[in-house]
C-alpha cells in the first residue's frame, strides 16, 4: 500500500469520528488557508507577542508562520494562543545560521521578503502588490528587523501613524498588516488557495487533532486493512 492510499483510507477513517458539521467546519477553513502569504518572526524576545502574531495568523487563514531564533526561543503561550498553534505549521531556525537558511528556503519557494520597517522609504502596507507569494517580515519588540533582513528585503513597507509614536506592538502590526493584504488576496483571481495535495495532508493531520487517542486508532485500523 502506498502512502497516498494509506492517507487516504486513515483521512476516511478518522472522519467518521466527528460530527457533520465539525468535518463541514474543517473544509471550510482547509478552502480559505493560504501559503500564498506567510509571516517570520525575528528573535521575538516575549512569547505572548508571539504567540499572538501566530493567533492572528490563524485566524487570517496563513498556513505557515516562521520564527527565527537566535538568542531567544519561542516557547507557546498557552493563554495568548488559543490553541490556534495545532493548526499552523509553525517552522523554527536554530541559532546557526538560522536567519540565512530561512531567507534562502523562502526565495527559493518564489517568496518576495517584504520586511516591516517604520522608515518613511518604504511602501504603504496599503500599496502592496498580492501578485507574487509575500513572505512578511516581523522583527523583535526591541531592535526593530534586523539588518540581514533588510539586506534579503525585496520590499520595505511601513504602515501608514498619524500620532507621535513610532512603532505599534508586532502583534497589532501584524493584524494591521494581514487584515488589509488577506482581503486584497480574496478578491483577486490569484490562485491562492492551497493545492490538492496540500490539503490532503493538512487535513489528515487536522483530523488526528480532533479526535482522542489517534496513535492507537491508526494502528489498530492499519491493523485491520493489511
Amino acid at each position: 500500500m502506498n502512502e497516498i492510499t494509506r492517507n487516504k483510507l486513515l483521512t476516511d477513517h478518522f472522519s467518521k469520528y466527528i460530527t457533520d458539521h465539525k468535518r463541514a467546519f474543517l473544509e471550510k477553513v482547509l478552502d480559505l488557508r493560504t501559503r500564498h502569504i506567510t509571516m517570520v518572526l525575528e528573535e521575538i524576545h516575549q512569547s505572548q507577542n508571539a504567540s499572538a502574531v501566530i493567533r492572528t495568523c490563524e485566524c487570517m487563514g496563513i498556513q505557515d508562520v516562521h520564527i527565527i531564533e537566535n538568542e531567544v526561543k519561542y516557547s507557546v503561550n498557552r493563554r495568548v494562543v488559543k490553541g490556534s498553534y495545532k493548526w499552523v505549521d509553525i517552522i523554527k531556525y536554530p541559532k546557526e545560521n538560522g536567519a540565512v537558511m530561512c531567507y534562502q528556503q523562502l526565495k527559493k519557494k518564489g517568496y518576495k521578503i517584504l520586511v516591516t520597517d517604520p522608515s518613511p522609504d518604504g511602501i504603504s502596507i496599503h500599496d502592496v502588490p498580492v501578485d507574487e507569494r509575500i513572505a512578511l517580515v516581523m522583527g523583535n519588540e526591541l531592535n526593530g528587523t534586523s539588518d540581514y533582513a533588510l539586506s534579503q528585503a525585496d520590499m520595505k513597507v511601513r504602515i501608514p501613524m498619524y500620532g507621535f509614536t513610532e512603532s505599534m506592538n508586532i502583534s497589532v502590526s501584524a493584524a494591521i498588516c494581514l487584515n488589509t493584504l488577506v482581503p486584497k488576496l480574496h478578491q483577486s483571481e490569484i490562485p491562492w488557495q492551497l493545492s490538492s495535495a496540500e490539503k490532503d495532508d493538512i487535513r489528515l493531520r487536522w483530523l488526528r487533532k480532533m479526535i482522542k487517542r489517534p496513535e492507537i486508532m491508526e494502528r489498530e485500523f492499519l491493523k485491520s486493512i493489511r
